[in-house]
This record gives structure tokens, sequence and C-alpha cells, in this order.
């Protein structure tokens, strides 16, 4: 083991060797290392030697190992140390050699460097990816100009999430990233397409070996490293300028266990690759007449950053949250090392993995996930609008009446997707749908009876429409279409409110005021009657305790036009943090927000996101990854870092420098002089 000062000293020896060849040393002869005399850095395991209780899948057999290091080291394999595996206890050897900010390209390890870049993509076995991003067709920046690959993506680009998913560094949250490079209908007045603040390098990765090489690399040269599954998080986690990206996307892996055992657990259950979308989740449950708990989305990731962040579901209200299903997972933890995640295997990691957010404990590989039976589902939908025949007045009864009774519909098993805006200069409420698991028409007629006699009443005359389904795919299916995607004209905040303020009626109004208030002002609320705290129980785990209070979860988003003033621009960014934000905590003092659709800014994240559980959060962070390998925004252990440059003065830009709070890009600069 390379003590503390040895390794600073191999890994200044390493930097000062990257404008040389790539090398190994066979029978004392020196030959070009190249895919002829490189194989792929990895070891089949025997999978009886895991903790895992599920097989593993066949990437998750290839893995890299001390002995292949040590081969590779005997070799004389240029720059290999770059690739070792991470003690503990010599944490700080890192932050002393290269400094107090995450390595940017061009500075003094020549990030990326061809040496180590062909080095890396040897052993990776050709799955290194420089990154074109995905609207560079549009222009002649990368060489790649195509008028018609434009055009394509141009008419997908909002519509079409898929194209984006199966891109390697697109993400949703362009306005974080910098909107450098879009198509011209997004950005009327781009002249150019850069790079921003995708990552500059990204592993395409199909096994474990993979994902410890970049992992390992990332930690020795303290780069900064995100992680990407499908880049759907408005926490712009998979964003980060320069750095190096591991994207899950392909881990597609499926299997079926009719009858799994796995602590007090005996039943169906499906072992699911990281990158398993909730569209080919669903598909394979109802081929097996079984039920799995996921989002609404049709291209979010089922087992990545939605299970890592908890993971709400048009059947929480039964089941609880997604993360409340999970089993055991397989990761690769900041250290390099490959283990497995359960109640009985690294039960502190496994804690804060469900729920205690992505790209911050490890990379997950798979997971085991319990599967339900199959459900029947009964939707309606409606919607109501001010005009001729509806007063504003109407209009608001009307939602008041409907809010009367969220605890009733949850306890009943119900959820439901709905949102109010004023955008077009009339009210409009639309519930899309309303899903009502485990219920006939009949039935759902019944529970929402004195709704709509309330909506009688007031005279109003709203048709529902009502559709049955005899299994939860169906009712998913027709539900919900797929969803918008990339657009930097809006962001949004939410808030848990919890049933408490349904108990009281002077809490129920001022609740109900507040969302008003963000209506009236020119907001859009999206929002859930959703619950998840079934009757059955749940796991102790890291998902935010608010989760386990509420029955609304409510978003609140604010939008602009592209012809707009900056400064008018940033006056109504400001207005949803500033304004709307504390208006909405204040009738729900002590509740939370759920970290995958909250504010970019959210003040005190940390317990917003994770109540009384941070504490030990953070705790775990920072013995799990003593390095800090793994940071985004609003993660456990962010805090501790700042971003350099900012959008609207006040929104951290993924398109700058990451240093630790205190220090500065200029400090940085002054270590590679030195150097």
């Amino acid at each position: 083991m390379l003590t503390n000062a040895l390794f600073s000293v191999v890994l200044g020896l390493a930097l000062s060797r990257l404008t040389l060849a790539q090398t190994i040393v066979v029978d004392n002869v020196v030959i070009p290392a190249d895919e002829s005399t490189i194989a792929p850095a990895f070891a089949v395991t025997d999978a009886s030697a895991s903790n895992a209780t599920a097989d593993l899948f066949p990437g998750e057999t290839h893995l890299l190992t001390d002995d292949v290091l040590a081969n590779l080291t005997n070799l004389g394999m240029t720059n290999i140390v770059l690739f070792k595996f991470g003690d503990p206890s010599t944490a700080s050897a890192n932050g002393s050699i290269i400094g107090p900010c995450k390595t940017f390209p061009g500075e003094f390890v020549v990030f990326p460097g061809d040496i180590t870049n062909r080095v890396f993509d040897l052993l990776l076995g050709g799955s290194l990816i420089h990154t074109k991003p995905l609207a560079s067709p549009c222009y002649s920046d990368y060489g790649n100009e195509d008028t018609a690959k434009c055009d394509e993506i141009t008419l997908h680009w909002s519509n079409d999430s898929y194209i984006h998913t199966n891109d390697p560094t697109s993400v949703n949250t362009i306005l974080f990233e910098g909107t450098t490079c879009v198509p011209h209908t997004v950005n009327p007045y781009a002249e150019s397409c850069t790079i921003g603040a995708y990552p500059t390098l990204s592993v395409n990765a199909a096994n474990v070996a993979q994902i410890q090489l970049a992992i390992n690399i990332a930690r020795n040269l303290n780069l900064r490293l995100v992680v990407k599954n499908t880049g759907h998080d408005l926490g712009a986690k998979s964003l980060g300028a320069g750095a190096l990206s591991i994207w899950t996307h392909n881990l597609k892996d499926i299997k079926f266990y009719e009858d799994y055992e796995e602590g007090s657990y005996r039943g169906p259950a499906f072992k699911m690759g990281a990158g398993v979308q909730a569209f080919e989740a669903y598909e394979v449950a109802r081929n097996h007449n079984l039920t799995i708990i996921g989002p609404e989305g049709r291209s979010v990731g089922l087992t990545g950053g939605y299970i890592l962040g908890g993971g709400h579901s048009p059947l929480s209200s039964i089941y609880g949250m997604a993360a409340d299903q999970v089993l055991s997972m397989e990761v690769v933890t900041a250290d390099g090392r490959f283990v497995t995640a359960s109640e009985t295997s690294n039960p502190d990691l496994f804690w804060a993995l469900r729920g205690g957010g992505g790209s911050t404990y490890g990379v997950v590989t798979s997971m085991v996930i319990k599967a339900h039976p199959k459900i029947s589902v009964t939707t309606m939908t409606f919607s109501l609008s001010t005009g001729e025949q509806v007063s504003s007045d109407q209009f608001w009864q009307a939602i008041r009446a409907y809010f009367e009774d969220f605890i009733k519909y949850t306890d009943a098993g119900n959820y439901a997707y709905f949102s109010l805006n004023a955008t077009s200069g009339n009210y409009v409420f639309n519930m899309a749908p309303w899903f009502a698991p485990n219920m006939t028409t009949a039935e759902l007629q019944a529970l929402t009876e004195p709704f709509f006699k309330a909506l009688g009443d007031i005279g109003l005359d709203v048709k529902p429409v009502y559709q049955e389904f005899d299994d939860f795919y169906d009712a998913w299916d027709k539900s919900f279409p797929l969803e918008p995607w990339g657009s930097n004209l809006g962001r949004s905040g939410s808030r848990l409110f919890p049933r408490e303020n349904w108990e009281d009626a002077a809490k129920l109004t001022a609740t109900f005021d507040a969302i008003r208030y963000v209506v009236d002002a020119g907001g859009i609320v999206t929002a859930y009657n959703v619950a998840a705290s079934p009757a059955s129980g749940y796991p102790d785990s890291a998902v935010n305790p608010a989760w386990r209070r509420t029955v609304l979860h409510a978003i609140d988003s604010v939008t602009w036009t592209q012809d707009m003033y900056t400064e008018l621009i940033t006056i109504w960014s400001s207005t949803l943090t500033y304004q709307w934000g504390p208006l909405w905590r204040s009738v729900s003092p002590g509740a939370g927000a759920y970290l995958a659709e909250a504010d970019y800014i959210e003040p005190d994240f940390q317990h917003s996101f994770w109540g009384d559980k941070y504490e030990r959060l953070y705790a775990l962070k920072k013995r799990l990854d003593p390095w800090d390998v793994f940071y985004a925004q609003n993660a456990v252990g962010s805090e501790d870092w700042q971003m350099s440059d900012w959008v609207f003065g006040n929104l951290p830009s993924q398109n700058s420098r990451l240093c630790r709070k205190g220090t500065s890009p200029s400090q940085q600069d002054h270590l590679a002089r030195r150097l």
C-alpha cells in the first residue's frame, strides 16, 4: 500500500510524464501499449465470492482488482498509478498535491491529455466518449454540421425525451448548463456551439471495471466526476464543466425472481440494471402479471437517481416510495471497490442510498426491487376554466371544494396529478389524471360524489371522463404522455404540505391561500395529491420524513420568454425563491421538499430534503467518501463546495469551476504554476 507521501511522489511523477508515449515493458523490452498488447483492465470474478443474494449480471463479474493493477504495474504501464484504489487513511494525499479546486481541462495535469486519455481508453476497452453536444450538428464548431440531423434534433428537442436520454451528456436542465449548444428554436440568438457545462469525457459503462476505472482516475486526479443515467434531474446533477462522466444508461439487464428471499421479504422480485427506464420496467412487470412501483415519467431511469432520491409514484398512496421497494443494491463506492448494499451487507450504505440522493455515495449498477400483484386502476380526467360560464369566484370555490378531502382520497389509495394556472388570462384547472388503484368506476364515483355535489351547488357542471383498466401498465400508458424536455425559459420549486394542514381548518385555509397566491401572481402550480405512509408500514431509510406526513406535493414554476431582458428574468426568477418559497414554508413549518423537483437554490436544503436525518447522512458521506469524489448541486455534503460563477447572479452555474468553499480558482492557478 502506498503511503501518503509516497503516493504524492508517484502521482507527481505520473503527472510529469503525461507528454510521453504510452508503453509497457515485456521481457525487458519497451513496446507500445495499444489494443494489440493491452486487454481491457478487468478480471472475471466468481460471483459466489460476493455478498449479493441475487445473481450478478455478466457486467458485474468484470471487475478491476488489485491483481489486475499489479500486473499492469509490473508491465510498466504508463501512468497506471492514476487508477489505483483509494485508501481512506491517505485521503488527504490528493488535496496536498492538486489543490482546492476540482481539476479543470488544461491545468497542470493536462486533463484531458492525449496520453492519459489513450491509456484510460485502452483500459476501458474503447468506451471513452469525447463529448459532442447533442445539438452540435446545427453548428460548425465540432466539424459535424449536418442540416438534416439538425432538423431532426430540432423537431424532437422539446417533445421527445428519448433523444436526450439516449445521448451520453444531454440533460433536461439546460438553464444551469449555460444553454451553450441548443437548436435555434431554443435560442434564436445562438451563433456557436460550445461544450459549456457538459462533461468533457464520458465512460459508456457496460461493466463494473469501467466504472471503477473512472472513479479511481477521478479521485486520484481530483477530477470533477458526474453520473448520468437519463438526465431527468431538475437539480443539474449530471452536469459539470470539465468533468468526467459515468454514463450508466446502457446497463439494461433485467432478471425475474419468482420467489426471492431477502431479510423478512419472500416473494416476487426483479433485479434491474441501473439503466432500466420506467417504460422498460413496467413492460417486463406486465409480462409477468405483476406491478412495480415507479414514476409516471416514461423515460425516467427507475433504478438511478429516481430511487436514490426517494421516488414518488402513482402507487405511493398504497405502497409508499419507490425506495421502500429496494431489497439490495450493487454499487461502486468512492474508493473504487464494488460492494453489495442491503440490510445485512453494508447496512449504513444501504440506508443512505435509499433516499439520500444520487451522485453522493457511489455508482449503483443494479437493484433488486419488490414486485406486487397485478392491480386494476380506474382513472378520471376533467378540466375547468373561467370564462363566460364560470366566474373567478366559482373557480376558486371549486378548487377549495377539491382540497377539502385530500386525506380521504389518499387514505383510499388514490393519487391525483393536477395543475393550476392563469397564464392564458383565464384560470385553468386540469385533472390529468385522477388515478385510483384497486377501484372500479362506481367506487371512484362514490368516493368523489361529495366533491361533484359541491361543484353542482356552486353552479358548475363538470363532466369527468372515467376509464377502467385491468392492470397498472395500461392505465399508466394511457394517462401519462412522454414528458417535455430541455427549456431554458423557467425554473421550479416545491413543497410537501403535511397532512396536519388538512386536520385544522385554519391551516387548510392558509395552505389554500398560499397556493392561490402563486397562481394569481402569474405562476404555474403542478401538484400531486399523494401520500407515502402506507398502512402496511415502510422501512427505515434516508427518505425525507416529510414524505411520510404529506398529502400534497406541490410544484410552483415561474416562466419567461426569450425576448425578456436579463434584468427582468432575474427579478422573475428570484420571485420563486424569495417570495413564493417563504410563503409556502410559512404555512408548512417543519415540512420539506422533494429533492428531485425542488428549488435549485432551496434554502437549508439539508433539512428541507432530509429533515432530522441529515446529520447522519453527512457523517456517512465523510466516512464513505472522504475524498469528496462525488459532488452534485444540493447533494449531501455539497455545502462544502461552491461554483465560481452564477446564472442571473444567484444560481450556481455548472459552467464554472468547482472549488472548496472559502477558496477560489486563483489559488488553484497558483498551485498549477508551482508545479
